[in-house]
């Protein structure tokens, strides 16, 4: 009877931890990084003048990316968005943060390994 009791309180002390866990949500997901972004496809696939709004969407995504997850994540998002808008050039590419003013702590490029962003 008392391992009874003891595997009872065992189940309900999990059961509390369980759900006392906070729900931790990223703050960077892909549809956060895509629009973000959007402004900066023209500038990306022809160069020219950074838009303003370009910028405003780096500086917001990289505000966004408190944590190393984000920042992996966001790193994750934008190697699958540059595989999938044709006609990307790898120089405007590599360069926009800093024009933007935004160091984002590693290269922009398809090479990267995100999982070292940090």
């Amino acid at each position: 009877m008392a391992t009874s009791v003891i595997l009872k309180l065992v189940c309900v002390m999990v059961a509390s931890m369980v759900m006392t866990t906070p729900h931790v949500e990223a703050a960077v997901t892909c549809n956060v990084v895509a629009s973000n972004l959007i402004a900066c496809i023209t500038y990306l696939k022809s160069g020219g003048a950074v838009p303003s709004t370009c910028c405003s969407g780096i500086k917001s995504l990289n505000a966004a990316a408190t944590t190393t997850s984000d920042r992996q994540t966001a790193c994750q998002c934008l190697k699958q968005l540059a595989t999938s808008i044709s006609g990307l050039k790898t120089g405007p590419t590599s360069t926009l943060p800093a024009k933007c003013g935004v160091s984002v702590g590693y290269p922009i490029s398809a090479s990267v390994d995100c999982s070292k962003v940090q």
